[in-house]
């Protein structure tokens, strides 16, 4: 009896606590497992891996495209991009885009050291996320919910990011405001959010389509929810901008190189890594197609299969989006930005060992992983989230040895 009332005492207090102390809590408590995951992994890694067999928690933070970020803060972009023996550009810093490093390189002054400053913002980012995220499901699912939904969030199997020299946190905490002022329609702040996120990391002309698809969406339902003229206003500049922003840096980099195709081309360096005629060009949705087929052919499957799957897989994310239960309850604007951000990656993304990575701007759906009540449940998915944390981790740096190893 006294240790059921100390229990609901427990509760109580924890109730009490506002909000951003709440996810604030949950929020270190995941730091504090993943950094434990990492230095497991370090002292895990193997005389093949990228990082050594005397690899640091500071080796790995910085790897991977960690060390792209730092040679953005340190040397810029190259006015004329490497070119390989075969004459085609190579993989350089054009990939990457300048908010992240700047600001990682700001912060990381004081402390002597960029990857200092990448971590700090790393994992100041991941926390404004993490609160951001709680609110704008709060809102559509309940605050108990949203908690949870949090929790899973800063728990997940990519969670090694919320530390990483990588932009992922930053641009997540952008993308999350821009998306709870959508649904609070403060269309106003996405004048300045919009070109934060277009050059923090690529995702912005996802946004513009999903800009696109909500103020159709609002038309279509103006007799129950009126639609005032400013709004149309702000929603139609809000998603050319993001459309401007989402192109300009194609016509950077052209201006600077001299290279109509200097983007493009470098974003296809790292697609022949995995099938060597990407030299071909662009074309939009190729790379999945292609993707198909390379990963059936790894399975030792026939080609016909990965195509076969891959519309399956996209017919099946299509009907849950838009009929499923547990989707609808998120609301309106959530799917239409998982809709409209899975359309932009089948448009330009070759699948490969990043692909959990890139789904990672999908994380509102984890509210509905957290909808249902039963403690079970949401128990059992926090389970899975740390065991996929830690599988993640100990492939991608205490092994990373392979061209699938790769985050």
């Amino acid at each position: 009896m006294a240790a059921r009332r100390l229990t609901d005492r427990i509760a109580r207090r924890w109730a009490s606590l506002p909000a951003a102390l709440r996810i604030a809590v949950l929020y270190v408590g995941a730091r504090l497992v993943t950094t434990c995951f990492l230095l497991l992994a370090a002292r895990a890694s193997a005389p093949g891996s990228r990082f050594g067999p005397d690899a640091t928690l500071a080796d790995l933070l910085a790897g991977w495209d960690g060390q792209w970020y730092w040679l953005v803060a340190v040397s810029g972009y190259p006015s004329d991009p490497p070119v390989t023996d075969g004459g085609l550009v190579g993989e350089n810093a054009w990939a990457f885009l300048p908010v992240y490093p700047i600001v990682a390189a700001v912060v990381g002054a004081p402390f002597g050291t960029w990857v200092a400053g990448a971590a700090i913002v790393s994992l100041v980012a991941g926390y404004g996320a993490t609160y951001v995220l709680y609110r704008l499901l709060s809102e559509r699912i309940g605050a108990r919910a949203g908690l949870w939904a949090a929790l899973l969030f800063a728990s997940s199997p990519l969670a090694a990011l919320f530390h990483v020299a990588y932009a992922e946190s930053l641009f997540l905490l952008l993308l999350f405001l821009a998306l709870w002022q959508v649904q609070r329609r403060r269309y106003a702040w996405l004048y300045l959010l919009v070109p934060l996120m277009g050059f923090t990391r690529p995702g912005v002309l996802a946004f513009s389509l999903f800009l696109a698809l909500h103020g159709i969406h609002r038309w279509l339902i103006r007799r129950q929810d009126p639609l005032a003229s400013r709004d149309v206003v702000h929603i139609v500049a809000t998603g050319l901008l993001a459309a401007a922003v989402g192109f300009s840096w194609l016509g950077i980099a052209a201006l600077v190189t001299g290279r109509p195709d200097a983007y493009l081309a470098t974003e296809l360096a790292w697609r022949r890594v995995w099938v060597p005629d990407a030299e071909a060009g662009f074309a939009p949705f190729e790379g999945f197609v292609q993707a198909s087929v390379f990963w059936a052919g790894q399975l030792g499957l026939p080609p016909a299969a990965g195509v076969v799957t891959l519309v399956a897989a996209v017919a099946g994310v299509a009907l849950w989006l838009w009929r499923g239960r547990t989707a609808r309850r998120l609301g309106v604007d959530l799917r239409l930005w998982s809709a409209s951000y899975l359309l932009h990656l089948l448009a330009v993304f070759f699948p490969q060992s990043s692909t959990f990575r890139l789904l990672v701007p999908l994380s509102p759906l984890w509210g509905a992983v957290a909808l249902p009540r039963s403690r079970v449940w949401r128990t059992a998915a926090l389970g899975v989230c740390l065991a996929a944390q830690w599988w993640w981790i100990h492939e991608m740096y205490a092994l990373g040895d392979t061209f699938w190893r790769v985050p």
